[in-house]
């Protein structure tokens, strides 16, 4: 197993190896003894400085990188769009160029045009980590998903995972789809036809329409909400009509005919796409995730860092 990532920059997972994801997991087992112990900081990064710039809101992904890097003693600056001068105008690079003169090593960010972090990779000397661009990836919600499959269930190859929801403007389907399937996963998708993009099967996916039908084929349900911020027409009659399709309630669950694992990467719409019963149940993994998502963050940042160091 190599013990470097194959990148310098988290971009997407379509950009990762098999042997990267094995590493990010290795390296998040260490960090998740680290951070169950009284005193749950290192020092690994006492000489890096890095930067979360957040173009969009975000409350848990920006407080889950903020905990992994100071759980790692690195220094820390927060940035937030709405309040800054890119409400004046200025420029993403203008933007990150001017925190790169403060010798900025690493910058994470979430950006709500899709390519941002590509983009900012070719332009500005620092590593970057995509924490969320668009409608198109979110890498370490997507390790953290595979990585929490993993801790429940042994593993994740041979895995059946049905993806319900929004998948059409969902950047946490899309990594997803990636790296279930490099680890070898089998997937489905599941929702209103008018939220499947087109040519999803093309990514190696089957779409199973009716919900029971998925959960009988499933080993693992990850239930997303739908994204109304990033409609501008609507997509179904009614959340009512929503609910009663793809909503999975305590009664659907306890019609199956074996236990499968539920998971939700938030923020959780209740009595939407699921029901209180059913996110707060032993079915449910939704805070092992959030757990797991400070130790995968901190595996990936050590790791770019490690590459910077060189």
């Amino acid at each position: 197993m190599s013990s470097e990532l194959s990148v310098n920059h988290l971009l997407g997972i379509k950009y990762l190896q098999k042997e990267d994801i094995d590493l990010i997991f290795k390296t998040a087992d260490h960090f998740k003894e680290v951070i169950n112990r009284p005193i749950k900081k290192v020092p690994s990064l006492r000489d890096i400085t890095i930067a979360n710039l957040f173009f969009e809101n975000s409350t848990r992904t920006r407080l889950s990188f903020e905990l992994a890097e100071k759980r790692l003693s690195a220094d820390v600056i927060n940035f937030s769009a709405a309040s800054s001068s890119v409400k004046k105008g200025e420029t993403l690079i203008d933007t990150v160029n001017n925190i790169l003169s403060m010798k900025v090593d690493m910058v994470v960010m979430r950006h709500p045009n899709p390519g941002a972090g590509i983009f900012l990779s070719k332009h500005v000397n620092a590593s970057i980590i995509n924490a969320g661009d668009g409608a198109h990836e979110h890498p370490t919600q997507a390790l953290l998903d595979s990585y929490s499959i993993r801790e429940k269930l042994g593993a994740v190859k041979g895995k059946k995972v049905v993806i319900v929801g929004d998948i059409l403007h969902s950047r946490v389907a899309l990594s997803n789809i990636f790296a279930l399937k490099l680890q070898g996963a089998e997937v489905k998708v599941c929702g209103p036809k008018t939220l499947l993009p087109k040519h999803i099967e093309s990514l190696g996916v089957g779409v199973e329409p009716n919900l029971k039908k998925a959960l009988e084929w499933c080993d693992v349900a990850n239930m997303l909400r739908v994204q109304n911020e990033r409609m501008e027409i609507s997509y179904f009659p009614s959340t009512r009509e929503y609910i009663k399709q793809f909503g999975l309630n305590k009664k659907i669950l306890d019609s199956l005919n074996k236990e499968i694992v539920i998971m939700h990467p938030g923020p959780i719409n209740r009595g939407v796409e699921i029901t209180s019963d059913v996110a707060d149940s032993d079915h449910a993994i939704i805070l092992d995730q959030v757990q797991n998502g400070v130790a995968i963050r901190m595996a990936v940042i050590y790791l770019l860092a490690a590459r910077i160091k060189q």
